[in-house]
């Protein structure tokens, strides 16, 4: 039984949400703190899944308080659960804070996000593992893109469509503006999936903010020892995210087709987590692999008893994004272990990742699961979509 704790100034709303949680009282075991102190005392008492908290509080605000547990601990899922929230407060809320809801919030949305938050905790075994992701703010960047980024945003006459071309050249920042534009931090919550796009809804005050005061991307800290592994991750994740849309495509539904690109683009990004956090470690693990000739995931499997595709599906379920993107990312080397039987963003991925990896070096992570495309009634299609991988790398090459 998940345990879930609220904080908020206002002893009415917490009243209604007993009153409106009350049903799922066989689901979660749930406490209520009207103040940061109040919190903060509780937590050292008792052990808590996730922390549900208002911004506007007196002494002690939302974003010092989560700031706060995400230091003391860093196992919990932390929520906002605010009003129109100044847009001073909602940039200060974007380092500490997994997902921001807006009030007035219904049960199902409030059950939805906290479940969906936490449904992927129990595939990454390793407790080191699961702090390691709850504690990523952003992701790393590779630092020259990251200064080219700070040099076009500190221009005069900057342009916004020049900062999307700049972040959708990037795992990292790709990553965190979609987060930050399908959420509700900045009151736009809505269907994107090009960083582009996200950059230019975002707008050059906001992305000049996060960049410059909130620091909300940062420069890879290990470079040096794996400069050509993270440019070879960014060139697989952009060519895959190509492919993966052109898959998609063909079942002429658009959002499909935008689902599948976003979930190619980030499908790798536990491998980012993984060597930012344990940069040695997982050096070894990637080492480890290509001596043995077997697809990395494996490896990671028999080293931290999940993988990278875990370790990132479990982020974006802390971000909150949408849940195509998510069973993507969480299933794209074993979509077997997935029960959905449709063609789907994630059949578009594991195939455009297989078919990836094939032309690059013709190793294991390049055989499609043949079982799981006959469960789906597709394997007739698979040639034909091979040549339109081909195509789509081979005009990703010449670009």
């Amino acid at each position: 039984m998940k345990r879930i704790l609220f904080v908020d100034d206002d002893r009415c709303v917490l009243d209604g949400l007993r009153r409106m949680l009350r049903p799922l009282r066989h689901e979660w075991e749930l406490a209520f703190a009207t103040s940061g102190a109040e919190a903060l005392a509780l937590l050292e008492r008792e052990r808590f899944d996730v922390i549900v908290s208002d911004m506007r509080m007196p002494e002690m605000d939302g974003t010092e308080l989560l700031t706060e547990v995400m230091r003391r601990h860093p196992h919990m899922v932390r929520m906002a659960l605010s009003g129109h929230a100044q847009k001073e407060m909602a940039l200060r809320a974007v380092r500490a804070t997994h997902q921001y809801l807006a009030k007035p919030c219904d049960a199902e949305t409030l059950r939805n996000a906290i479940t969906r938050a936490c449904q992927l905790r129990d595939l990454l075994a390793d407790q080191r593992l699961r702090q390691l992701v709850s504690q990523v703010e952003s992701l790393p960047s590779l630092p020259k893109l990251y200064l080219e980024l700070v040099e076009e945003i500190e221009k005069p006459n900057a342009s916004v469509r020049r900062v999307g071309q700049l972040i959708a050249r990037d795992l990292g920042m790709t990553a965190k503006v979609l987060q930050l534009v399908n959420s509700a931090f900045f009151g736009l919550r809505r269907h994107v999936s090009d960083p582009a796009q996200a950059a230019s809804l975002l707008g050059l005050d906001t992305i000049k903010a996060l960049v410059l005061t909130v620091q909300v991307f940062a420069k890879y800290r290990h470079l040096s020892d794996a400069a050509a592994w993270l440019e070879r991750l960014w060139n697989h994740s952009a060519a895959v995210g190509a492919a993966a849309r052109r898959i998609a495509s063909t079942g002429r539904d658009p959002v499909l087709a935008d689902h599948a690109l976003l979930a190619g683009l980030v499908h790798d990004v536990g491998k980012l987590i993984l060597m930012d956090g344990l940069a040695q470690r997982y050096l070894r693990v990637v080492d480890q692999a290509c001596r043995a000739g077997l697809p990395l995931w494996q490896t990671e499997q028999e080293t931290f008893g999940c993988t990278h595709a875990e370790v990132g599906a479990y982020l974006f379920g802390l971000w909150g994004l949408p849940d195509p993107i998510v069973e993507a990312v969480a299933h794209h080397h074993q979509p077997q272990r997935c029960p959905d039987n449709r063609f789907s963003a994630l059949t578009a991925v594991h195939l455009a990742d297989c078919c990836e990896h094939q032309s690059q070096d013709g190793g294991p992570a390049g055989q499609p699961d043949v079982a799981y495309l006959n469960r789906l009634g597709l394997t007739d299609n698979l040639e034909a979509w091979r040549e339109i991988c081909a195509g789509t790398f081979e005009m990703e090459t010449s670009r």
